[in-house]
């Protein structure tokens, strides 16, 4: 039978290859993306069943001149391999791929003929070892490469075995009633196993006349939301590069066949990429291998690949546009999204836009190959999608980033079938341009603490909590302080908010003795606080009222003395009211002083308001602080009724005054202050008013 003849039914030359990384071997061979170390060719005449060529490859990894253990434990002790053999006799894997050409030229056989096929155990070698190894290294493999033959399903073929797939080698030996080899003449004894294992296949007379395929090229594909995707087949890819195209990702992936436009990019609510792409195969097992690919890296990033349904694929690239689909049925190769176009901007200023300049190209079909983007009422959005016929206009294209139309520069980007669906889905929905609800939460309006509820002074007194689960409420401190919570004073939990209203992670705790606080500080700083599945260790400092005030007001450190500070604006348990605030009815007995300040100096202290955030825990009524902005004077609706004043039994009352209230500077100064610190130029008050105690 003629060479001729055997190419209608099958190879007439196989050659077995063997693949060994670094790491890990077996079922996670290429899981975790450690470089192959070790080729083995053993090439078999189909005609004759005789081994014609062997040939076996050391390979130096790039990690090799940074690490002094490059083989994993499992590797050496079942081959010949060392990692001194590997650093002195070890070549480049490109070096190896093209010395094997050689040699198969120099045995007169054409490795690119089609009766010229590779034979692995399993998918993995190629598909999860070689070819991505390949594509991060841009080391561009031989097409022969891209066609092989399993031999796990070729000897379950043989045996009538379809229903129970072999595993690894010793599955195939036993299967076949095969002896392992004992003889190691090659590094790996596994490879002259599969050699026995071909052999002994075409000896029984099996044809290997169903091969693989890898796909090295993303093939565009329309999908309907009317299709049945399968959801064993769909994978979504997290943390990729903003400006990653389907291409990138499907680089990725390389090795594993991508079904027919099956890359989406999944947008934001905004319109922008987000990272994330939902990504389909053409079956489970390639799915399944895809899933092994979790934490690999694009760069220096690594990409999150976890399970998603067909469900998932259809909600983001599934369109109903008849427009959408008329514009990708044109047979483009290269799609090219453009953004920040001028909304009068027409079809024909967009052919001159691609055609002008040195890296000119021509859209497919003119300006039927532009499709604007346009909002439910017909207005444009200022985007537009472009078709191009050649692969080659791609970075012709895009080299005109930034360029502009008229006095817009305009934005592109290399698009997908996915995204022209996605974009167009979402323009037509009036549910996208409707006003999105602010990210922050105004907070509401609450009465102020009055100032004789926060301590002062220098009395150790007080416990700063740091490091709280920022879900912690009160009764999880009191679980965390046990026996010590009965020592805190009445409303003496105090919780930290920032000025967005969300918990700081800190706390101060009022307690009744500095001995109190002191034994809390002490026993409890450091330990740990469980709050769900989460454990946290906690920081207790024993502290001060001043120094609990001191991060209360932002850090900035009130007067501390009357006579060596600016004046002060209160006497002792005073309280600053700012202009303008009510606090109605939540403190009955408390209204703000009816007095209009002036502009105060520049080294006037202004601590910020402080906020009582309602919580009832009896014995403990806890307090919480932030400071958002208050409302201008004026901003909030006057009283129709005077209050008691909001001063302390200590400090003299102040009548209400009759008619509008005219501006002054009100202070209250305690009599200890020396006269010559108040005789001051006062050329910036019209009234002054001084009331000593």
């Amino acid at each position: 039978m003629s060479i001729k003849g055997l190419n209608m039914i099958g190879p007439h030359h196989v050659c077995v290859l063997y693949v060994a990384t670094a790491g890990l071997q077996g079922p996670l061979m290429g899981s975790d993306e450690q470089e192959i170390v070790l080729l083995i060719y053993v090439i078999v005449d189909v005609m004759q069943n005789k081994i014609v060529g062997v040939q076996q490859y050391p390979i130096r990894p790039l990690s090799a001149d940074s690490e002094d253990t490059i083989l994993l434990e499992p590797l050496t002790t079942d081959s010949g391999l060392t990692d001194e053999l590997i650093k002195s006799s070890g070549r480049l894997l490109d070096n190896a791929i093209s010395e094997f050409d050689a040699y198969c030229n120099s045995l007169h056989i054409d490795p690119h003929n089609p009766g010229f096929r590779l034979i692995t155990d399993g998918q993995l070698p190629l598909r999860q070892c070689l070819h991505p190894e390949a594509c991060r290294k841009e080391i561009e493999l031989p097409f022969y490469y891209t066609t092989f033959h399993d031999l796990r399903k070729d000897a379950s073929r043989f045996a009538g075995k379809n229903d129970e797939m072999p595993q690894n080698i010793t599955d195939m030996l036993s299967c076949l009633e095969l002896n392992p080899e004992t003889e190691n003449e090659f590094y790996k004894s596994e490879a002259k196993d599969m050699v026995n294992i071909v052999q002994k296949l075409i000896k029984e007379g099996h044809k290997f006349d169903l091969p693989e395929n890898i796909a090295l090229v993303l093939e565009p594909g329309i999908c309907s939301k009317d299709d049945e995707i399968d959801s064993n087949c769909v994978v979504r890819a997290r943390g990729l590069p903003w400006q990653s195209s389907d291409q990138d990702i499907a680089k990725f992936f390389r090795g594993l066949n991508v079904a027919k436009g099956g890359v989406a990019l999944c947008l934001s609510a905004q319109g922008r990429r987000n990272g994330e792409a939902l990504v389909r195969f053409i079956n489970q097992e390639h799915r399944d291998m895809a899933l092994k690919r979790h934490k690999h890296h694009i760069d220096s990033r690594y990409i999150e690949v976890y399970r998603a349904s067909g469900k998932d694929f259809l909600s983001v690239a599934g369109g109903s546009s008849c427009e959408a689909q008329a514009f990708l049925s044109r047979g483009a190769a290269v799609i090219i999204r453009m953004r920040g176009l001028p909304y009068d901007c027409v079809a024909k200023q967009v052919l001159d836009f691609f055609a002008s300049g040195d890296s000119s190209c021509t859209v497919l079909d003119g300006t039927d190959g532009v499709l604007f983007v346009k909002k439910p009422d017909g207005r444009a959005t200022g985007d537009a999608f472009v078709l191009f016929a050649n692969e080659t206009d791609a970075p012709k294209a895009l080299s005109k980033h930034r360029e502009c139309i008229g006095s817009r520069y305009i934005e592109l980007f290399r698009s997908t079938t996915a995204e022209v669906q996605q974009v167009l889905n979402r323009s037509m929905d009036p549910k996208t341009y409707e006003q999105p609800a602010p990210l922050i939460t105004p907070m509401p309006q609450v009465p102020l603490l009055p100032q004789h509820v926060i301590t002062s002074g220098t009395r150790k007194d007080c416990v700063r909590l740091r490091g709280l689960p920022y879900e912690a409420q009160v009764e999880h401190i009191l679980d965390f302080l046990g026996d010590h919570a009965k020592n805190i004073i009445f409303q003496g939990v105090h919780m930290v908010y920032n000025a967005q209203g969300q918990p700081s992670g800190e706390a101060f705790i009022q307690m009744d003795s500095e001995q109190s606080a002191f034994i809390t500080a002490t026993q409890k700083h450091h330990r740990y606080m469980i709050f769900g599945k989460k454990q946290r260790y906690i920081e207790v400092f024993q502290c001060s009222g001043d120094d609990m005030n001191l991060v209360l007001t932002g850090g900035i450190p009130a007067p501390v003395s009357p006579a060596k500070a600016a004046p002060a604006l209160l006497s002792p348990g005073g309280n600053i009211i700012p202009t303008g605030f009510h606090p109605g009815a939540n403190f009955p007995g408390y209204a703000p002083v009816q007095i209009a300040a002036a502009p105060m100096g520049a080294r006037q202290f202004f601590p910020p308001p402080i906020f009582y955030w309602p919580y009832p825990s009896p014995p403990v009524s806890p307090t919480s602080y932030y400071a958002p902005s208050m409302p201008p004077p004026g901003a909030m609706p006057p009283q129709p009724q005077l209050q008691q004043q909001m001063l302390p039994p200590d400090c003299i009352p102040m009548q209400a005054m009759p008619g509008p209230i005219p501006q002054m500077d009100g202070r209250i100064l305690p009599d200890q202050m020396p006269r010559p610190e108040h005789e001051k130029p006062r050329q910036n008050f019209s009234q002054y008013v001084e009331l000593i105690i």
